[in-house]
């Protein structure tokens, strides 16, 4: 199993018979390095309904027949465009054919933005847990740190976790350590961070502090394969 991080919160998860594309921000992202033409997936997770999580989500979808799993609200709005939906909630879980999914909370908020500049209730934010080859990988979606992040850790075997740490929008280093430490993944890896200025950070600093705390981590840039065993 191999990880593609595309930079920001888009993170891709390939077995030997799926492709799993979560929160695609593509086409607008000044970091990406693929544009959302270039992607090949059967499923898309969306943790919540802001712009720069779901810019792409429909396109993908509609191009490659690929199926959205999101809370069911945000899932509505995405059938209502034609696409392929997989409805879920907190605290659910279910089996797909490529693996496990598991929606954790998140604090953030989630609203989809119209072309009008209405913004659309798009259900609660989430974070995923998903089991798929014999690797459980978490993604956070953007949050807050919360005291419930320990109970994921005792909760799940998790190989990699994806936590936020851009700040001002989500949690910042100092909170993502502390995040880190409860969930006792096997490898942390950065996101959120360093897209546009205001969530400007210095991921190099941050996977330092997580081996003075005796966890490992990896900055990856967007286009890098994180290989999983």
């Amino acid at each position: 199993m191999q990880i593609l991080f595309h930079g920001h919160s888009c993170v891709q998860l390939t077995s030997r018979s799926h492709s799993v594309l979560i929160d695609p921000y593509l086409d607008a992202n000044p970091a990406a390095v693929v544009k959302s033409e270039d992607i090949l997936a059967q499923y898309i997770l969306l943790t919540h309904g802001h712009d720069d999580h779901i810019t792409d989500a429909a396109s993908v979808a509609k191009r490659n027949d690929a199926t959205i799993i999101a809370v069911e609200e945000l899932a509505e709005y995405f059938a209502a465009q034609g696409a392929k939906t997989e409805a879920m909630h907190v605290g659910g879980a279910w089996s797909f054919d490529f693996g496990r999914v598991h929606l954790t909370q998140a604090l953030h908020t989630s609203s989809v933005r119209t072309a009008d500049g209405n913004r659309l209730y798009a259900g609660v934010p989430v974070g995923f847990v998903v089991e798929m080859e014999g690797k459980t990988i978490y993604h956070a979606g953007d949050t807050g740190l919360f005291s419930d992040m320990q109970w994921i850790g005792r909760r799940f075997d998790i190989d990699v976790a994806f936590l936020p740490i851009g700040g001002r929008f989500t949690m910042g280093p100092a909170e993502a350590l502390q995040a880190a430490a409860w969930i006792q993944a096997r490898h942390v890896v950065p996101m959120h961070y360093g897209t546009f200025p205001p969530i400007e950070q210095d991921a190099d600093r941050f996977i330092e502090n997580l081996s003075r705390m005796g966890l490992a981590g990896t900055v990856l840039s967007p286009g890098a394969v994180l290989k999983l065993g």
